[in-house]
């Protein structure tokens, strides 16, 4: 399942409501401090509104601004929009959190040293950090064997999905230890379960699997302050990169079922971002220190559901596939 992470504020609406708050009761993370690091669009930019939301303050960062285009060529997904739809969701839940744009590249050390200053000197802590870095997808060969590759492209996508996460961890973490309870998420594409076998193409593989061993060994790390590291994944992403490929709209998605048959569980960004939100405000969080969680598994956990109200579960549904079994997709929505 690839990780395609491109979407704008058009495709994906944003929910009435926050299931990480309850009615009577304050915003379950006011007062605390986030960093999404890749939050321009995708994953990122929904998990980022959905912390905001919750009552988060929201450092976005990437490298696409309205001055500014990434060599994806998306100028409509900029870091300021995300920073927008942030404010906005919080300001209708009445959260108090907010978005803060910053334009990084995470692959720029000292681009990454003074955005953690900056954070340090404004708010004096780090309370999560997300890593959902990549932009990596217009450089995949699939069906192409590793020493056919070009290898700048190769090595690229290594920079992209690994590299950058290894930089921004390692100057945001000693802020992120601070004070105990700092919980570290990786995104990435895939659980340790469903990358057991090969992703289709070898650079690909590596810069999948990656941050789930980083996930886990920096939990290792982290135990010994009182912080939590986990990876995380989204299902058959319905992004907005994914709905141009199909040629189709948030409005329309339901269309392609017949071309692609997982499709059909495929999922907005609003369900990670609401299972990210949920899992960062839970107190009992640590109990998953260390390990991988799809989508379908946080909504699960947490009772959450994707912004039609369904619950989709992609990786279940292929992982019974795998075992040879014949799944109803509907059993798995």
């Amino acid at each position: 399942m690839t990780d395609v992470t491109a979407h704008d504020a058009t495709s994906t609406p944003a929910p009435t409501s926050s299931p990480a708050r309850t009615p009577s009761g304050p915003a379950p993370l006011h007062g605390r401090v986030a960093l999404v690091a890749g939050a321009t669009r995708g994953a990122g930019r929904a998990i980022a509104v959905e912390l905001g939301r919750a009552g988060a303050t929201v450092y976005v960062t990437g490298r696409t601004t309205r001055e500014r285009v990434s060599e994806l060529g998306r100028p409509g997904e900029t870091i300021e929009g995300t920073a927008e739809l942030v404010d906005a969701a919080a300001g209708a839940a009445g959260s108090g959190g907010t978005g803060i744009a910053v334009p990084t590249d995470h692959l720029e050390v000292d681009r990454v040293r003074a955005l953690l200053a900056r954070v340090e000197r404004e708010y004096g802590r780090l309370d999560v950090l997300v890593n959902d870095l990549w932009g990596g997808n217009p450089l995949l060969d699939f069906d192409t064997r590793m020493w056919d590759v070009d290898l700048d492209r190769g090595l690229r996508m290594l920079d992209l999905g690994v590299r950058s996460h290894i930089i921004t961890s390692s100057v945001a973490l000693p802020l992120l230890v601070r004070n105990p309870g700092g919980l570290l998420v990786e995104v990435t594409d895939g659980t340790a379960r469903t990358n057991d076998e090969f992703r289709e193409n070898f650079y690909y593989d590596l810069a999948k699997n990656a941050p789930l061993r980083m996930a886990y060994t920096l939990g290792v790390e982290l135990e010994h302050v009182g912080g939590t590291a986990v990876a995380v994944t989204p299902g058959f992403l319905r992004s907005e990169e994914m709905l141009d490929h199909f040629g189709l709209t948030e409005a329309t998605w339901r269309e392609g079922v017949d071309g692609q048959p997982h499709w059909a569980l495929s999922e907005s960004p609003t369900y990670l971002g609401r299972g990210v939100a949920v899992l960062a405000a839970d107190p009992g969080r640590h109990r998953w220190n260390g390990r991988s969680l799809d989508s379908g598994q946080l909504a699960r956990e947490y009772d959450v559901t994707d912004a039609d109200g369904s619950r989709p579960d992609v990786w279940g549904f292929l992982l019974a596939e795998r075992a040879g079994r014949t799944p109803d997709p509907a059993d798995y929505r």
